[in-house]
């Protein structure tokens, strides 16, 4: 079984492999718990998945591959590849009668642009044919599919933008073959469904939180599934998901479960009499006690009117009585979610008396596809204002001292630290922006470099279009600092970072000095670069601890906290 570390194959070496770092060097998507790089081998996809993920057994192999693969010479080459590292790889260390279902089954392949999936369904039994198209790509329409022994499982976007679940025969080759399966709730956002013999496991989103839904097989029903039961936990912030689940016969489901108090913990979750079975949790040193911490959902009025859903956390003897030191995070784009989770580092802050909050602001997807729809292109400074919105909620609430409230974000969230500190930089005593995206007007016009042009559907075109060129000058960090006061800024930075140049924090730290009116002294600007780091800052253990360490040690001393 592959462990997170090293792994080298046609001279492409892999460093530290994390899922934080697989992130950072640009997964496409995730599927079926397979991370997907782009611009890497069919073999290379499959050994980065499965030494970052650590599946030993591939219930099935899911792909996004470029246009080009449509062509039947590199799709054979593709397959063949996918089969001889199978075959080295586990079908020769497993009897024939005992292969995952996946692969006695099928082969799923999966082509993407953007907001154009396509998935197609190969015979493993003939793996050098031709595979066949689930349904055609169509302009704005995402499709996840997942088979389940006698039909297809579906998760799509076709009529609702927060996705339903729907099954179609084996098949199936047209989106008029496909059925729903279960009533759309309003409020819910569907991430993906995963087949068992017994069972289908939803994960959705509600609330701002992650969530499963079990759903029986019933061959009595008319849809083939008896009525679907939620999974329920008795903490009000966590995360949930499936875990590995590589066995397609089972009675248990693995799901991985954390929270800001929390460790994150795997456990068998019973599906039959819904007990649950701890199989491992993460351990913390130095007589960590979860009763001693408390964290809760507040919620922060933006100045739409739009409710912002904060996650909060502080030990118990922190009062709401408007004198504790406070830190806010945010990110907001990508419709990436920054759910609750579990800190040993934040243990030193909460320790030391500090409120710790994560701003869930919109562009990103903790409240649905719309949540982030309206926080990119032409409405992201929303992404600001709710940002701004929380931090007004902290102070007048009582959790946090005005002048004690520091802010952190890093690369996309490193924009809405530069934003927010040209928009109101009264509100904060100190800001680190990590590889912060702070000369974002620069980088999208330039379409020679790899990231620009897909990043359009992100932030808009500026290049071809004067309307979206000037709201993103009116917001970028860059371009809008002003001759004021601001708060301490230290900007982190590595000099291999290829996502975010560091050439961005550099001069966006020159024009700062030169511009604001703050003593530099009190309110240093601060620029830190990491000589040998990418996108992740420093890698290995110690480094890293040794940099976090670093970057709250300067915060903490803004506030007078030792």
């Amino acid at each position: 079984r592959p462990q997170l570390g090293e792994i080298t194959y046609k001279g492409e070496h892999f460093k530290a492999m994390t899922p934080r770092r697989a992130a950072l060097m640009g997964i496409s998507r995730t599927f079926q718990n397979i991370a997907l790089f782009k611009g890497m081998s069919a073999l290379d996809n499959i050994m980065a998945g499965r030494n970052l993920h650590m599946h030993a057994n591939f219930m099935e192999v899911a792909f996004r591959l470029p246009r080009a693969v449509r062509e039947e010479n590199k799709n054979r080459e593709f397959v063949e590849e996918i089969i001889e590292f199978l075959e080295i790889e586990h079908i020769r260390k497993t009897p024939v009668g005992r292969l995952p279902y996946g692969l006695q089954k099928r082969v799923e392949l999966g082509r993407a642009l953007a907001a154009q999936p396509e998935v197609l369904l190969l015979d493993a039994a003939a793996p050098l044919g031709v595979p066949t198209v689930v349904a055609p790509r169509r302009d704005g329409v995402e499709y996840d599919v997942e088979p389940a022994g006698d039909r297809l499982l579906i998760v799509h976007n076709a009529n609702h933008p927060d996705f339903e679940l729907a099954q179609a025969p084996l098949g199936a080759t047209r989106p008029d073959q496909w059925s729903p399966l279960a009533e759309i709730v309003a409020g819910e956002r569907l991430l993906g469904v995963e087949a068992f013999a017994s069972h289908a496991v939803v994960t959705l989103r509600r609330d701002g939180l992650t969530a499963l839904r079990v759903m029986p097989r019933d061959p009595s029903a008319a849809s083939g599934f008896g009525p679907a039961e939620d999974l329920t936990f008795d903490e009000p912030l966590y995360s949930v998901g499936t875990g590995n689940n590589p066995e397609y016969e089972t009675g248990a489901l693995q799901i991985v479960f954390g929270s800001m108090v929390t460790p994150r913990t795997i456990s068998d979750y019973d599906l039959v009499t819904g007990e649950y079975t701890l199989l491992k949790a993460q351990t913390v040193l130095g007589g960590y006690d979860p009763a001693d911490y408390e964290q809760s959902r507040e919620w922060a009025t933006a100045a739409d009117g739009t409710l912002v859903p904060i996650s909060l956390i502080r030990r118990r003897d922190v009062l709401a009585d408007g004198t504790a030191p406070g830190l806010l995070y945010g990110y907001g784009s990508y419709e990436i979610c920054s759910d609750p989770y579990f800190s040993v580092a934040r243990l030193s802050l909460l320790d030391r008396g500090f409120v710790y909050a994560i701003a869930h602001v919109r562009g990103g997807g903790e409240m649905g596809r719309q949540w982030y729809d309206s926080g990119k292109m032409k409405y992201k400074k929303n992404t600001f204002t709710d940002f701004l919105a929380c931090a007004d909620h902290l102070v007048s609430s009582g959790w946090v001292a005005p002048d004690r409230l520091v802010a952190e974000g890093g690369s996309a969230g490193g924009l809405l630290m530069g934003a927010v500190a040209n928009l109101a930089p009264q509100r904060f005593r100190a800001i680190h922006a990590a590889v912060p995206f702070v000369d974002a007007l620069t980088t999208i016009l330039d379409p020679s470099l790899p990231l620009t042009v897909p990043e359009w559907e992100e932030w808009g075109d500026p290049l071809h279009h004067e309307d979206v060129y000037r709201y993103m000058k009116s917001y970028t960090p860059y371009e809008n600092i002003a001759a004021v006061n601001y708060p301490a800024i230290l900007a982190t930075t590595s000099l291999n970072d290829t996502r975010v140049f560091f050439v961005e924090p550099a001069k966006w730290v020159a024009r700062l000095r030169e511009t604001v009116t703050s003593d530099p002294v009190s309110r240093p600007i601060l620029f830190k670069i990491e000589m040998v780091a990418g996108h992740g800052g420093s890698s290995g253990r110690y480094d890293a601890w040794k940099q976090c360490a670093w970057e709250l040690a300067f915060l903490m001393d803004q506030v007078g906290v030792g």
